[in-house]
């Protein structure tokens, strides 16, 4: 199927659930779902972010003007996800009892509103990695319209580019927990080094990295095509120092590079199944 047809597909799908309720991260792929609901729905599709401190300032400042710009209804809500013990223990299966929390609120506010369905911005890809979330999902019967559609991040991208919003080119980000090894405490202190450290490193001009937070250091992942600019004495120097102020001992880069899910790799396949 083209592209084109793929987006027609979404918009008609969409179309026929009548209401929409989007949990609106303003990330690439909720800012997309959003954009087309509104098109299709116009005041029967809102929004619901969530404001906490797994996700960043500037993820949370950038939604909301992006929601205000669309005139979509826009409700914010705040996260307890400290009252988790699973999130606060980070157990492997974390995220489902997170996301279980977080979508639980939001069916609730859909309901309020007179809103039919939830859905999330899960695209064709995210069967690719382990993501104990999306059981929290299907029990809440939470739809996944990227994902019904087949479309993958590359194309949520092309369209973005072509409906000329301001995420096409955005980074891909994740909740900063991810960033802290499974079994080590998640602290409201430990997140903002994390959010510290990245937006140093967004604002020296990379696009695509993670700070993964392994107590006293920091370990960055940056794309490989990136790596090169590690080779510079002054460079290296500069970042020890932001990081050093930041809170963290040590500072190593990942030779590996940036790649998706490096968390998951301590994980059996047996491990993997909650």
């Amino acid at each position: 199927m083209d592209l084109q047809r793929k987006y027609n597909h979404l918009k008609q799908y969409i179309k026929n659930l009548g209401s929409l309720c989007i949990a609106f991260s303003g990330g690439v792929d909720s800012t997309f779902l959003l954009a087309a609901a509104h098109e299709v729905l116009e005041d029967k599709a809102m929004a619901v972010t969530v404001r906490s401190s797994m996700y960043t300032k500037r993820e949370y400042d950038e939604a909301k003007q992006f929601a205000a710009g669309l005139g979509v209804k826009h409700i914010i809500i705040d996260a307890d996800e400290y009252s988790v013990k699973e999130f606060v223990e980070n157990t492997k299966d974390r995220c489902y009892f997170c996301k279980h929390a977080i979508f639980t609120k939001i069916k609730e506010i859909a309901v309020q509103n007179g809103i039919n369905y939830v859905a999330d911005g899960s695209n064709a890809d995210d069967s690719n990695d382990f993501r104990p979330g999306m059981k929290a999902i299907k029990e809440l019967q939470v739809i996944s319209p990227l994902k019904f559609a087949q479309l993958t991040k590359q194309e949520i991208r092309e369209l973005s580019r072509q409906m000329n919003l301001p995420t096409w080119d955005r980074p891909s980000f994740a909740c900063l927990a991810s960033r802290i090894p499974y079994g080590i405490r998640i602290t409201r202190e430990k997140l903002a080094m994390i959010e510290r450290g990245e937006e140093y490193l967004m604002d020296l001009g990379f696009k695509q990295f993670r700070v993964r937070h392994h107590g006293d250091i920091a370990r960055i992942e940056v794309l490989p095509e990136d790596r090169q600019r590690f080779f510079n004495e002054k460079f290296l120097n500069d970042i020890v120092k932001e990081f050093k102020a930041i809170g963290f001992t040590y500072v190593a880069l990942d030779l590996e590079g940036y790649r998706t899910g490096s968390m998951n790799e301590v994980l059996t396949e047996e491990e993997k199944k909650i």
